[in-house]
């Protein structure tokens, strides 16, 4: 391997103070064997101290130090390279970590309002249509509202004597002063100086000097090149004299230190708070609540996170600097790839993509070889079932999100889909149709958590509107409402479009929105919804003077901007806690209105990534995942038996009724919440079974888990209770509800008597649908991804429970055997069929892995470029079975994995593999293989299938391919 070769498999790793540069070294042994070509990296430049996922970054050109040093990075690095493999990187160019009193950039910004050089980085609105924040930052930091804070004497004004300059602190935040208003602190009782010795006089004479020269600063608004070079070096000279006069004077530190405590109040008298106050006013910032930033922010966030500030990555200064590292890192060989972390939050994600391309270009080494050294460029891209990434895009494809859905959805059953649906709404006394869902909860989203930034839009738009006599009578309010509701329709995250290109697909996602909110809102002034379609593709922009067209574009932009994560807020983060007709659907990508996918529709998509994207990755978890692969493939098990979970989801709400509390009249949790539940716990229990029960903590950690799990989904569902407005009540009630149903062993809680055995059925079936999903994900066109730990099982859930510490060791003893078993064993599908027995310990998971692993490695351009065919089947289980091909030059490799395991597993044959399960079931060959190739092994059974013809079709018997294990992996001779 060579780590500037096309990657064959990636394995992404979760970097943090808990998982270093160190422990990274140390898997690369591992990860090698295993058949990794490219270890894919979390986010590890320098983040905000403590962070888990490293995706707040304050400092771009450094890296974390709770991750490790540079020596400690440049040992892993060489790690690598010592087994020829390369490194992706998780890039952020969207946003920065602010807040806190680590961000050097913001803090500048926070001191010096729009005369900061790092001003244009951030992406703030100075002037709102509040006035009170012309020329201010919004800084919604506070627990509590700003008078009551302040009064509280929470907020100390503090003096830094080293760097010579004021801040106050607030916690861990700290807000700087203007140098400007020094003198404010300064000149507080100064004339008592008069009145002392000659050294105090000396003193005075030195704060005078210093007085005059803050004042002497050009203010914030003077923004000529000039004017902000010259305030900048005077500010740095008059907190030097300052730091200096400290020092040189010991009645500074007193006289110092009593006007702070005169600023800082006493909390028995609140006017003593008014200098605070007023010094805090003079700033370029204002302190808020943090809830007063869902309807005034006027700084773009990552969605409503008010701890990350959106950067303007248009600015060219923005990407030189935030890449200069990364930069160095493709110059000195270091990384071989880029994944870059929600590009829809960028003003023009294609201009990026051609920036980096151009980086790529200008500093990575190719290929001492070929002289084509491979660097990838993957993007968070996440596409509607119906959408397309733009062709022109100079990107290597998505992170894998499609590929997950289509891999998870080709084990649902599709045919139960009406029953599912009945079932649901019976449950949950309510029909509860998905698409109708999210409109409601984007318009949610809209006009509460995403308020202020709607604001901005309408603000520009009736600047826009009020331009034009024809336009100029829509209210402000009318115009508002008409956006929300365009936004509410959106039927994909974003549209691309630029002032110099709209595509035919942006324009009919624009029309589509437009049509959708004339319906939802009739009697709503249609002409104001035309006149934003036409605003929002640009048809008329030549109509309107240069001023205006300009505004009109930048309208566009940050509409395109806002789709997004009001999208992002609506789907992942509210509806895919409340549709919860089969969980296994609603993950990131997904979309749960689609019940499953068809076999020919799976072999579709497959073929459209292999001639357009045939370098994206393929991924079945990931670090956002809602629900881990292993926990989706279970779900994805009640499909098959409908009619059996029915029966238990009664028995259960009767046993456990008792067992809710009466809140308002109402049950809680809500039968909408109970039906998740239980469904979380088929999901996620433990393979330990009956034994979870003689280990105490075992018990508990699942009991925090699946509570932690719980608290966080009905907040993020916004229904009952919420993380902006909790309901402790209910909250409470859940906790006891999840607490009571696990308080005992099965022999004195009949919830769990019933409910295991069923548990263990459905999970044994999802072992065998995850042993499944794993062949076709390593096999299908794309780059495999396998997210940390996966290789062998891992139920987990959504973050953070599945960012937890991963066993390494246990995986890597687990391989070692493995090989050697496997390697000696005289009687392989002997072998295999004990994997399948053995299935609870994981390691046919991990064998499969491994064995495709290295048929990738051996054959990486059949992988690369070989052709993909869909191989139809025939016979008792024919629907039973997905199978295709790979063929390129001679080379012939078939996949065929089956699926809905519950007719074809008994009490009798106990595994899916056999005549007697198989019967005379067959899978077509397809005519394009080579002609020479008449037989197949099988590399996970050694087993050799030999072809036979069936009414003049070549064919494979699936009772030989499936005869000691539930996939085959054929490679033709």
């Amino acid at each position: 391997m060579n780590p500037s070769s096309m990657p064959s498999a990636t394995y992404r790793l979760q970097f943090n103070h808990a998982f270093t540069f160190a422990d990274a070294a140390e898997l690369i042994a591992y990860l090698h064997t295993l058949g990794i070509s490219h270890v894919y990296a979390s986010p590890f430049l320098k983040a905000r101290a403590g962070s888990l996922h490293g995706y707040n970054i304050v400092d771009h050109n450094a890296l974390n130090p709770e991750i490790g040093t540079e020596t400690d990075y440049k040992a892993y690095i060489e790690r690598l390279h010592h087994f020829g493999m390369g490194q992706i990187v998780d890039i952020v160019p969207n946003h920065m970590g602010v807040g806190g009193d680590d961000n050097s950039w913001w803090l500048d910004v926070l001191e010096n309002g729009q005369s900061s050089i790092y001003a244009a980085y951030f992406d703030i609105d100075w002037h709102p249509a509040n006035p009170a924040l012309h020329n201010k930052i919004l800084l919604p930091f506070l627990g509590d509202h700003y008078g009551s804070v302040l009064e509280n004497g929470e907020l100390r004004l503090e003096f830094d004597s080293e760097r010579g300059v004021f801040n106050v602190r607030y916690y861990e935040h700290l807000f700087p002063i203007d140098s400007r208003t020094y003198p404010y602190i300064l000149g507080l009782h100064l004339d008592r100086l008069l009145q002392q010795n000659d050294k105090d006089q000396r003193l005075f004479e030195a704060l005078t000097v210093v007085i005059a020269a803050c004042r002497s600063l050009p203010g914030r608004s003077n923004l000529s090149t000039s004017q902000r070079q010259y305030r900048r070096q005077s500010a740095q000279a008059c907190k030097r004299h300052l730091a200096d006069l400290y020092v040189k004077y010991p009645k500074a530190h007193g006289f110092i230190q009593a006007n702070l405590a005169k600023f800082n109040g006493d909390v028995t008298q609140s006017g003593s708070f008014d200098r605070l106050h007023h010094l805090l006013e003079a700033q370029a910032y204002r302190l808020s609540y943090w809830k007063v930033a869902t309807e005034e922010i006027n700084y773009r966030r990552f969605f409503d996170i008010n701890e990350l500030a959106a950067l303007r990555m248009e600015n060219e200064a923005v990407f030189d600097v935030t890449h200069q590292l990364i930069r160095q890192m493709m110059r000195d060989d270091q990384i071989n790839g880029l994944r870059i972390d929600h590009p829809d939050g960028l003003s023009d994600p294609c201009a990026y993509y051609h920036q980096l391309r151009q980086l790529i270009c200008e500093e990575s080494q190719p290929d001492s070889d070929t002289g084509n050294g491979f660097f990838g460029l993957w993007i968070e891209k996440i596409l509607a079932n119906f959408e397309h990434l733009p062709s022109d895009w100079p990107v290597s494809g998505t992170t894998g999100y499609d590929a997950a859905f289509q891999l998870n959805g080709v084990f649902v059953r599709q045919q139960s889909e009406r029953q599912i649906n009945r079932i649901y709404s019976r449950f949950i006394g309510l029909n509860l149709g998905f698409e109708g869902l999210l409109h409601d909860r984007k318009k949610l989203i809209t006009h509460r958590m995403l308020s202020s930034e709607l604001s901005v839009l309408a603000n520009l738009l009736n600047h826009i509107a009020q331009a034009d006599r024809r336009t100029r009578d829509f209210t402000y309010q009318a115009l508002r409402d008409a956006l929300g509701e365009i936004v509410a329709c959106f039927p994909v995250y974003r549209t691309y479009i630029t002032a110099s290109q709209t595509s035919e697909e942006d324009l009919r996602y624009v029309q589509w929105a437009i049509a959708q909110a004339k319906k939802h809102s009739p009697a709503a002034d249609i002409l104001i919804l035309d006149f934003i379609g036409q605003l929002l593709t640009l048809v008329h922009l030549n109509e309107y003077s240069a001023g205006v067209r300009r505004s009109i574009i930048k309208f566009v932009l940050k509409f395109q901007q806002y789709t997004a994560p009001v999208m992002a807020k609506g789907l992942e983060d509210t509806a895919l806690y409340i549709y919860n007709r089969l969980t296994s659907l609603n993950d990131v990508g997904f979309n749960p209105s689609a019940f499953g996918i068809s076999a020919a529709a799976f072999h579709q998509a497959n073929k459209q990534r292999l001639a357009h994207w045939p370098h994206a990755m393929v991924a079945t978890s990931t670090h956002d995942s809602k629900r881990g692969e292993d926990v989706r493939a279970r779900i994805n098990v009640l499909s098959e038996i409908p009619d059996e979970w029915q029966r238990h989801l009664n028995r259960w709400s009767r046993l456990n009724r008792n067992k809710k509390r009466l809140i308002n009249h109402e049950r809680a949790p809500s039968r909408n919440d109970e039906y998740l539940i239980y469904q979380t716990l088929i999901g996620a229990w433990p393979l330990e079974d009956g034994a979870l029960f003689d280990d105490a903590h075992a018990l508990e950690s699942l009991r925090q888990r699946i509570e932690a799990y719980m608290l966080k989904a009905i907040k993020e569902a916004k229904v009952q209770t919420s993380w902006i407005n909790p309901n402790e009540d209910y909250e409470s009630a859940m906790r006891y509800f999840v607490s009571a149903l696990l308080s005992t062993n099965p022999e004195h809680n009949a919830f769990l008597a019933d409910f295991l055995p069923f548990q263990q059925r459905v999970a044994r079936f999802g072992l065998f649908n995850s042993l499944s999903q794993t062949l076709l994900k390593l096999t299908v066109p794309g780059i495999p991804d396998i997210y940390q730990g996966n290789e062998l099982w891992m139920f987990s859930l959504v973050d953070p429970d599945n960012r937890s510490c991963v066993d390494y060791q246990q995986r890597h003893q687990a391989l070692q055997a493995i090989i050697q078993e496997s390697e000696n064993y005289a009687d392989l599908p002997g072998f295999t069929r004990r994997l399948l027995k053995d299935l609870n310990n994981g390691h046919a998971k991990l064998y499969l892995t491994w064995k495709t692993l290295m048929l990738r490695r051996q054959n990486p351009q059949l992988f690369q470029h070989g052709s993909y065919t869909g191989l139809a089947t025939h016979g008792p289980h024919a629907d039973h079975i997905c199978a295709f091909a790979r063929c390129l030059e001679g080379q012939a490799v078939i996949t065929a994995a089956a699926r809905e395991f519950v007719p074809l597993i008994t009490e009798e044959n106990g595994l899916p593999i056999g005549k007697s399960v198989w019967q005379n079931t067959f899978i077509e060959i397809p005519e394009t293989r080579p002609a020479s190739i008449q037989t197949y092994r099988n590399i996970f059974t050694g087993e050799r299938v030999a072809s036979t013809r069936i009414d003049g079709q070549s064919c494979l018997s699936a009772a030989e391919v499936f005869n000691s294990f539930s996939v085959g992996l054929l490679v033709g001779e």
